[in-house]
């Protein structure tokens, strides 16, 4: 029986002290020499050849794999996770390695069309167990824009997410609603219609700064309220209150005697976040995209031998309105999460802790080797997990309890074990 065994001298240097000290070539050399001269016994004793030739063969595979961890040659774990997909009324539970949302419903053949949405966004990675892909068909909608009128497909939710998928140039200041088509056959259209009403452009000159604004008023008393202008005694309008607005038309607040600054400041855009149960924990998608708006500040200016000692604000107006981004937010916990959720872990280590399990036992509950580790985190005894719960051999929350209990005594939290599994490979 011929053997042949070479480890590059690259690999050697990276070994451990008492491995390289190993002399591979004798070990073999060794075997061979036993196999010859257990021969000469072979009648006394039959089985001294075959034992003792799996005996060297066991040393030497073991070997073999004290190398291959210390060099990371090891092959690594497939890491495929379980994705849930619903479209067209059917679901579908799919095992995969794809990367992307758009990488897997290409590959399942699910054709995405215009207006159709997807959520979470196609080039959202698949970063978990249990993800799940939903897919919203487009339906007929109307977009009533004045005197235009556009037939389109759409599955955004809102109003005015509706218009900026179609491509519509929208306003924060203008009122968008969705009516039920009432007259098919006067309309032409079917499923909803999409009422932009547009609202007026007005140029304002505040105390010397021009501003521009869009409003909804129909006079210049109602822009003035709408806007919040607040005027005092010293402050005079270029125009009478019940003056009609008309587009583009010129506004003057002034202030005399005094001097005054404007400044023009940023407003964020609110986030309005809905909890969907539909989509897996902690994953995201935008249902509608918001925008900054922008205020006007004016300050009245004190000053004292022509130097500034005192400004206070005179005027705030909101002469551009911040449109809210809607977020909407996965609460689903289920599989592997659902688990850790009732094994008490907080959901900030759910990556920390899936990453050590994953190594560890490949969320396989019954794992275990010959040294007597056992279960999901190759507890050495399995037995020990028992102080989490006497069905520790069989139930992944328990034994994922008495994982958290190990994890925050030995280590301090799922972090620090993470971070010296990363270390040591171990834990």
């Amino acid at each position: 029986m011929k053997i042949k065994f070479k480890l590059p001298a690259t690999k050697i240097k990276q070994l451990p002290g008492k491995l390289k000290k190993f002399n591979v070539r004798s070990a073999v050399r060794r075997v061979k020499n036993i196999d010859k001269e257990t021969i000469k016994t072979r009648g006394k004793h039959p089985y001294a050849v075959p034992v003792i030739t799996f005996v060297g063969l066991t040393l030497i595979i073991g070997l073999v794999y004290l190398v291959a961890r210390q060099t990371n040659q090891l092959p690594k774990q497939v890491d495929n996770k379980i994705v849930i997909v619903s479209y067209d009324k059917n679901q579908r539970v799919v095992p995969v390695k794809q990367s992307t949302v758009g990488d897997l419903l290409n590959k399942l053949n699910i054709k995405i069309n215009e207006g159709d949405v997807v959520e979470p966004a196609v080039a959202t990675k698949i970063n978990q167990d249990q993800f799940r892909i939903n897919v919203y068909r487009a339906v007929p909608v109307q977009i009533v824009d004045g005197e235009n009128k556009v037939s389109t497909f759409s599955a955004a939710t809102t109003p005015r997410a509706i218009a900026q998928q179609v491509g519509q140039n929208v306003y924060p200041e203008d009122k968008i609603t969705a009516e039920p088509v009432q007259d098919f056959v006067r309309s032409g259209a079917i499923g909803e219609q999409i009422i932009i009403t547009r609202s007026i452009p007005v140029n304002v000159d505040l105390y010397g700064t021009p501003v521009t604004m869009r409003t909804q008023s129909k006079t210049v008393g109602e822009l003035v309220k709408e806007k919040n202008i607040v005027l005092t005694k010293d402050d005079k309008l270029s125009l009478p209150a019940n003056t009609p607005i008309t587009p583009n038309m010129q506004l003057g607040v002034l202030r005399t005697g005094v001097k005054v600054v404007t400044l023009a400041e940023e407003i964020p855009s609110p986030v309005q976040t809905i909890n969907d149960p539909n989509l897996a924990y902690g994953t995201t998608a935008i249902r509608q995209n918001g925008s900054s708006g922008q205020q006007t500040v004016t300050y009245q200016i004190t000053l004292n031998n022509n130097k500034e000692v005192d400004r206070k604000v005179i005027q705030k107006i909101i002469n551009k309105q911040a449109v809210k981004t809607i977020k909407v937010v996965g609460t689903s916990i289920s599989g592997i999460k659902g688990d850790m959720a009732l094994a008490g872990i907080s959901p900030g280590d759910y990556a920390a802790a899936d990453y050590i399990i994953s190594h560890e036992s490949g969320w396989r509950p019954y794992a275990g080797n010959a040294s007597g580790a056992y279960g999901l985190c190759q507890a050495l005894p399995g037995a020990k997990m028992a102080s989490a719960g006497a069905d520790w051999a069989t139930n992944p929350v328990t034994q994922l309890k008495w994982c958290n209990g190990y994890a925050s005594s030995r280590y301090g939290g799922w972090q620090a074990a993470y971070n010296h599994w990363m270390a040591t490979r171990n834990w």
